[in-house]
């Protein structure tokens, strides 16, 4: 693996969040496919992180979604590379 810039690191760290069900979420996302992504959709992660962990869990539980559709597509694109189902 080459070595990370410091605005990869500094993404990785902010992907780090304070609820263990949301890390489930970014910890293999971040780790196995975020360099992987083109760049608009490395922003559309920038945007998704910058979000509050009580919206993040609801929307990444299906419980509703965000009215923003990059974040509608990212978190569906996070669901779709971890294999986990994409509530509806």
């Amino acid at each position: 693996m080459r070595e990370l810039t410091n605005a990869e690191r500094a993404m990785f760290w902010r992907a780090r969040r304070g609820l263990k069900e949301l890390d489930v979420f970014f910890e293999p996302f971040m780790r196995d496919h975020y360099l992987l992504l083109p760049d608009n959709e490395q922003a559309m992660v920038a945007k998704l992180i910058a979000c509050e962990d009580p919206d993040l869990l609801t929307w990444f539980m299906g419980y509703e979604q965000p009215e923003d559709a990059d974040l509608v597509h990212i978190i569906k694109v996070i669901h779709e590379r971890l294999g986990s189902q994409y509530p509806n």
